[in-house]
């Protein structure tokens, strides 16, 4: 057991202390009466789905003492005893080999394939280990839709958010453009004292002075009384960016 600093508990912890490995050469011969064919089994052990079967399992618990157990809170490990279990394929088991068959003058070996195939020793039958087979292939492919969908979706959403923002650009940039065509129309047409009124004219009204510094832009264009009448979100009527901060504007 190891104790979690963050739940305060001790969780169940387990790890290989010992294993070994033994492998005798068998023979997987065919059901049917008067065929003397076997196959030899090499590299038994690098199969997928070998059914071993339990054929001993004992539980020893650990004896601790006082001070084994001082030692263990503060280690944060505290051993509740060692499994012992042995595993093994018994004789006359029923086994389905799928791999590369080679024949040897007179023998059949079957080994694991050389171009990177699975290797099957299996306690199913073919039909049952091909349909689990499909059904591991039919699983892939609907995670794989399911993904590049997912994929898909993500790219458009990131294209049509990018388009978006671009034609906000253009937008205010046009009417920037507009604005400052405008403003250029009213300063030809008034006469000469009335322009410098008109260059410090609200954007908004055209008829109070502008009296507000937009932060973070910095832009100098309404009075007090358009920028209390601007719609929240609060934006710049020149740039659109948001307005952080609002600096009164004192004439001298």
């Amino acid at each position: 057991m190891v104790w979690n600093r963050t739940t305060h508990l001790w969780n169940d912890y387990s790890k290989i202390i010992h294993q070994r490995t033994n492998t005798v050469p068998f023979d997987l011969v065919p059901h049917e009466d008067g065929v003397a064919v076997a196959v030899r089994v090499l590299k038994p052990l690098d199969s997928q789905d070998l059914g071993l079967e339990t054929v001993y399992e004992k539980f020893h618990p650990s004896i601790q003492s006082f001070t084994d157990v001082i030692g263990h809170y503060i280690s944060g490990e505290r051993p509740k005893g060692i499994q012992e279990t042995e595993e093994m394929l018994k004789v006359g088991a029923t086994l389905t080999g799928v791999g590369e068959l080679v024949l040897d003058n007179n023998s059949v070996r079957l080994q694991p394939p050389k171009q990177g195939m699975q290797y099957y020793l299996s306690s199913q039958d073919f039909e049952s280990l091909l349909q689990r087979q499909d059904s591991s292939v039919r699983l892939w492919k609907v995670l794989t839709l399911v993904f590049g969908f997912a994929t898909c979706a993500a790219l458009f959403f990131l294209l049509r958010r990018h388009y978006l923002q671009r034609q906000e650009r253009r937008r205010l940039q046009q009417m920037e453009n507009e604005f400052r065509e405008h403003e250029a129309q009213l300063l030809s047409r008034a006469k000469p004292e009335e322009r410098e009124s008109l260059k410090s004219a609200c954007v908004v009204c055209l008829s109070s002075f502008k009296s507000c510094v937009f932060l973070e832009c910095g832009h100098v264009c309404s009075c007090a009384e358009c920028y209390r009448a601007l719609p929240e979100p609060k934006r710049c009527p020149i740039c659109r960016q948001a307005i952080t901060r609002v600096i009164p504007l004192y004439n001298s």
